[in-house]
């Protein structure tokens, strides 16, 4: 994973699915996720299993972005807004969302 430069912004989202490992809904519902690697945009898209026993979480997804713009024109994009209406909403039972961006020697964030 590259260090954050600039205005670039890492989306991190850990989630614990309501499925069981490696069922097809489970499968189905990670096929659908990583088809938003398609999205104009998203860079870097990731998707992994948590390993750590210091938290309840299952998987993980990560992306980058060029900018806050780009973020955010992600996630207003319709594929974007269909795939968290129909497919997060009913398959993840919790999750914690983070954006990240580089914290420069003065302090402040330039996203």
């Amino acid at each position: 994973m590259a260090t954050l430069r600039g205005s670039r912004i890492r989306h991190l989202v850990v989630f614990t699915l309501r499925h069981e490992d490696g069922t097809a809904e489970a499968e189905a519902f990670l096929a659908a996720l990583r088809s938003l690697a398609a999205v104009e945009g998203v860079e870097e898209l990731d998707v992994v299993r948590q390993v750590g026993s210091k938290n309840s979480y299952q998987l993980a997804v990560t992306m980058e972005f060029a900018d806050r713009a780009t973020y955010e024109a992600y996630n207003a994009h319709p594929d974007h807004v269909a795939f968290v209406r129909d497919r997060w909403a009913a398959d993840v039972t919790d999750f914690m969302e983070i954006d990240l961006a580089e914290l420069a020697p003065d302090g402040s964030v330039d996203a």
